[in-house]
């Protein structure tokens, strides 16, 4: 029986109040099972990237939950999410958001460090996953000395660093040029499939989409079927 690594249960996601009120999605449900790699797609405005930050609790539903490793999200508690997200699921953005006074090796460690491994193991390790991602002998070097699309390599070595059940990754070749978007795509499918680890997809890029084991397109506040449209 294939294990469920994220689980959103009857999601509603609402701002304001009243006859203003704006409800992007109402009693959705995902479920992402080990090593599966999902795909959303959807318009800009359709609440693709907040739905990203629910399964990662990074914010809270209007009501439903979300069960990453099985455990419900602490409702109010965003010290208590943090921690229980640590080590259980990593993220990668559109923007690589690293720490600009840290080397790359050091924003990579950081997640180790954060997952509950020692600071000479976490150095150690930070630099194996530098090496898995071409960027080995620019371990010393900080954010503002490296590419973009050097960055993002980085982005990705610290979310998979920690071996998580399962990575979110949020449009994250969205900034990159064509031929660098299609390394890092290449270079995404290798180390998440390699480690079995559970990979959801936001993405406007229907080609990166379309490498994945299923897609699904946020419309009208629903998931429904690839490139499908809901009723």
């Amino acid at each position: 029986m294939a294990t469920k690594v994220l689980e959103a249960v009857d999601l509603t996601l609402r701002f304001g109040e009243g006859s203003g009120a704006l409800t992007l999605f109402e009693g959705l449900n995902l479920s992402i099972e080990a090593g599966e790699q999902v795909a959303i797609v959807g318009r800009s405005g359709s609440g693709k990237t907040s739905l990203l930050n629910l399964l990662a609790g990074l914010s809270m539903p209007s009501a439903g939950e979300v069960r990453l490793a099985g455990h419900a999200y602490a409702l109010k508690d965003q010290a208590a999410r943090d921690k229980w997200r640590a080590g259980r699921l990593g993220m990668v953005f559109q923007f690589h958001h690293l720490l600009a006074e840290f080397t790359a090796q050091e924003n990579v460690a950081i997640a180790l460090r954060l997952a509950g491994l020692g600071k000479a193991d976490s150095q150690s390790q930070a630099l194996t996953w530098l090496d898995r991602v071409g960027l080995g002998a620019r371990a010393a070097h900080l954010p503002a000395q490296l590419s973009g699309g050097e960055r993002q390599r980085v982005a990705i070595a610290r979310a998979l660093a920690p071996q998580p059940p399962v990575v979110l990754m949020d449009e994250p070749t969205g900034n990159l040029d064509f031929e660098t978007a299609e390394q890092i795509q290449a270079l995404l499918q290798e180390l998440t499939q390699e480690a079995k680890m559970a990979l959801v997809l936001v993405t406007h890029d229907r080609g990166l989409a379309a490498s994945t084991s299923r897609q699904l397109t946020l419309a009208g506040g629903r998931l429904v079927p690839f490139d499908a449209q809901p009723s």
